[in-house]
């Protein structure tokens, strides 16, 4: 009996067989397991799409503003290009974009480590400002030669990480006197900072620890001495601390004409609801820092009190979006670090909103991801990597009746289980 012929198999054409290499429908399907694909998952997009939102913003804000900056800057031997701080600004995206993603995608205890880490070499690079620091408008923040850094924008994030890690003992053994060395730490910063002078950014630390010790689950009475102590702080640099003094007087009395946050308000308000224009602004080459602390002004004067309440609810919707993510967290240290982040984030982006709108002194303070500069862009991209990092969370692990069984098992033990997968420190 003949056997059948055998089917002969065609060789596969070389334009098939460059599409199917270039088929990536599986990349990122549910059914990827590659790391970045775990990633992808993991992260909270609706949070980087808020974040990236405010970045897009931030270009057009400081192309806007630079023109301004530009012509202050230029004098009658160097005339510096309109759009010199829009080209500055997106090269720093280019760098600190990478960075976010990076730090995004380190497992929740490798972000830890990293930001203790990073505290410990940006907290020895502030004691050398004052002895090797660079100073701008008779400010002494910044160090190195060429290529200056502010330590002090890089120690805010990883700060708020390595503080909420030392006050997260206190859930494993309350004799531990987490609360004393906390205080340490944050007056070293802060005696360092005032000394620069950076009230804003003492402020900002001060308000990241005041947040924290709340969380902590602290006693009343210790609230109550942080809360005194808060406002006999301001009482005394009100008295002793010039920068403090001239600022706050200038707040309440005015400054005449050269009242900064005078010529920021009337910026402000000076495009109406919808703005003056792209470009069209004029008040704004009256402002000292246009690009950096009063470019909320700029916003306002070119694209209105409309745009500027857009951008308004767009931090509101990034600090809500956090706290939802953080509803059925059940780790201490995660909560209390994710917490402490948001309270920079969005601390610091209250109070340039309200030095513009007349409502604070002026602090010196950027607006995040939309003012100028390079220290704190590259910093906020790497707190915000640290924010992704900890906010990441498994879609499918409450689904699943697997882990659900797995962590009900014998009571503590599963707990114990649970409290390893959200990310505790072992």
């Amino acid at each position: 009996m003949a056997s059948a012929p055998e089917h002969t198999i065609a060789p596969e054409s070389p334009v098939l067989k460059y599409k199917r290499k270039l088929n990536l429908s599986g990349r990122l399907g549910r059914s990827d397991r590659s790391h970045l694909a775990v990633w992808f998952w993991e992260l909270d997009r609706v949070l980087l799409t808020f974040i990236f939102v405010l970045m897009a913003i931030g270009l057009i804000a400081v192309a806007a503003a630079s023109p301004a900056t530009a012509q202050r800057l230029s004098d009658t031997t160097t005339t510096l290009n309109p759009l010199l701080y829009f080209y500055k600004q997106l090269v720093w995206l280019i760098l600190g974009v990478p960075v976010m993603l990076f730090v995004s995608m380190l497992p929740k205890t490798q972000a830890r480590r990293l930001a203790i880490i990073l505290c410990a070499v940006f907290l020895f690079l502030l004691l050398l400002v004052p002895l090797i620091g660079t100073s701008v408008n008779g400010a002494r923040r910044w160090i190195g030669y060429g290529l200056t850094i502010q330590p002090s924008e890089f120690l805010k994030p990883v700060f708020a990480v390595t503080l909420a890690w030392v006050l997260s003992w206190k859930a494993k053994d309350a004799t531990m006197p987490v609360v004393g060395l906390s205080m340490i730490l944050t007056g070293t910063i802060g005696i360092l900072l005032m000394m620069q002078p950076n009230l804003g950014a003492t402020i900002i630390f001060c308000g990241i620890w005041f947040v924290l010790i709340l969380l902590a689950g602290l006693s009343a009475q210790i609230i109550g001495i942080s809360i005194a102590g808060g406002l006999g702080g301001l009482v005394l640099a009100y008295f002793f601390y010039p920068v403090a003094t001239q600022r706050i007087n200038t707040w309440i009395f005015g400054g005449g004409e050269y009242d900064q946050v005078a010529f920021a308000h009337r910026t402000l308000t000076s495009g109406g609801f919808i703005g003056k224009g792209p470009g069209m602004g004029t008040e704004k080459f009256k402002l000292p820092e246009a690009h950096t602390d009063y470019i909320f002004s700029v916003i306002g004067e070119e694209f209105g009190l409309l745009a500027c309440a857009g951008v308004a609810i767009v931090f509101f919707a990034i600090i809500a979006r956090v706290l939802m993510r953080l509803l059925d967290e059940e780790d201490v240290f995660t909560i209390m670090a994710v917490t402490g982040l948001t309270t920079q984030l969005g601390g610091q982006a209250i109070i340039n909103m309200a030095v513009n709108l007349q409502l604070f002194p002026s602090k010196g303070m950027t607006l995040p991801f939309i003012s100028y500069g390079g220290s704190s862009m590259i910093a906020l991209c790497l707190g915000t990597g640290l924010l992704l990092a900890l906010t990441r969370r498994n879609p499918y692990l409450n689904r699943s009746s697997y882990a659900k069984d797995g962590f009900q098992m014998n009571g503590q033990k599963g707990s114990h289980i649970s409290g390893q997968t959200s990310g505790e420190s072992k």
